[in-house]
């Protein structure tokens, strides 16, 4: 009995344990996204020429409007070209992409990827670009994107991030799509450019300096392609700038079925990503200070923010209702007070970077949609063999209307 005790105080320790330091991490940043961040001025001032790429794997239904209002940014046309990179579009969508001014890059793959399409096509592409943006084949660029773009590079960067943002808010799993994006945006970008430590990359609404792009992605054949591009950035000592009034519009996921495929392939290519760099971000921290690359190594063992929340609340209440019924030693080794803490840190920082705009009726409708969402995500867990291995396409372009459902 006494060795069960044990055994379960180790257990529910190392759990806590866990479950705190996500939770201190997420509150230091959620905080610290309270705050202005003041970029730094510029170190000079000249219009780089811009390719804008913009990969897609059966996107006919969104392809055409997003290359026609890539088309409508206010900077120089004669200095930035899209590319739309298209791998199994039907032949009726290409026909009206080259329509349009912009130059279409037709591939195909016996395994389709994102760094594989863009890989070809930058075998097809000059080398006389400063800058590349790559966008997904449903964003759409909010007017000014690329001359902010450029004047963060001109104040030195050569990787930015863009504020992805909701497009659409018409489902449950949108809002709740749509709030975790924001979440993610106020801790792991704002949030750390305000303590100086570099932005996280999403994988798209992003740019980076076009040959080192070119070269870093040569390398890259996984699925993850966004966590090996951003781990190589930082081992190169590449800071990460984020754009907050930098818009790019994406499509939020609108369905159950959908959400579990897109969450699959990132939980994979966090998980490949942390078994892949741990030895040399552990060794950049000691040997160079790398405080960005060990940064972003705990970032890949942390869990999805739902999944946080969810276990931590459920800890909450249980060890709330057993206090009460029986006595704590039975199910829990440790105070209730400190669980009611960790809950309240947790929310804290979650309430924090939730924009103002979500506090709504509509939010609430959402919120029904939330238990659902955790046992998605904690169902994945235990269903990512393979995941990194394989192409998980998320479909684009079903938006009816912009009301909650």
């Amino acid at each position: 009995m006494i060795v069960l005790k044990n055994i379960a105080l180790i257990i529910e320790t190392a759990l806590f344990l866990y479950l705190a330091l996500t939770s201190a991490y997420l509150f230091l940043f959620g905080t610290a996204g309270l705050f202005r961040y003041r970029p730094v001025p510029a170190r000079e001032s000249f219009d780089r020429k811009i390719a804008v790429l913009v990969p897609g794997y059966k996107e006919d239904n969104v392809i055409v409007e997003t290359a026609r209002e890539s088309l409508r940014q206010d900077y120089p046309s004669a200095l930035f070209d899209v590319f739309i990179i298209a791998d199994t579009f039907g032949q009726e969508t290409l026909e009206q992409l080259k329509k349009l001014e912009v130059r279409v890059i037709e591939v195909s793959f016996e395994k389709s990827s994102k760094a594989n399409a863009l890989n070809r096509a930058m075998q097809e592409i000059t080398d006389d670009y400063h800058v590349a943006v790559i966008l997904d084949a449903d964003n759409i660029m909010a007017p000014g994107f690329l001359r902010k773009v450029n004047d963060a590079f001109d104040r030195g960067f050569a990787a930015v991030q863009g504020h992805r943002t909701a497009k659409n808010i018409n489902t449950r799993f949108a809002v709740l799509d749509a709030i975790s994006e924001e979440i993610n945006n106020h801790i792991f970008r704002k949030g750390h450019r305000v303590l100086g430590i570099s932005s996280a990359l999403i994988g798209s609404g992003m740019a980076l300096g076009y040959a080192t792009f070119k070269e870093i992605m040569a390398g890259v054949t996984a699925h993850g392609e966004d966590k090996e591009l951003e781990m190589q950035l930082l081992m190169g000592g590449i800071k990460i700038e984020y754009l907050h009034d930098a818009l790019v519009f994406d499509e939020k996921i609108q369905k159950a079925e959908v959400f579990a495929r897109q969450r699959k392939r990132w939980l994979s290519a966090q998980f490949v990503s942390f078994r892949q760099y741990f030895g040399a971000g552990t060794r950049q921290l000691v040997t160079k200070g790398n405080i960005d690359l060990f940064d972003k190594l705990i970032q890949t063992i942390l869990p999805p923010r739902i999944l946080h929340l969810g276990i931590v609340t459920l800890l909450f209440l249980a060890a709330l209702f057993m206090s009460s019924i029986l006595p704590a030693w039975l199910l829990f080794s440790i105070s209730l007070s400190y669980y009611a803490g960790l809950w309240l840190i947790t929310v804290s920082a979650i309430l924090f970077s939730v924009p103002g705009k979500y506090y709504s009726l509509d939010t609430l409708k959402a919120l029904k949609a939330l238990p659902g969402a955790f046992m998605i995500m904690f169902s994945l867990l235990f269903r990512l063999r393979g995941a990194d291995r394989s192409f998980i396409h998320t479909p684009h372009g079903t938006i009816e209307s912009n009301k909650i459902i």
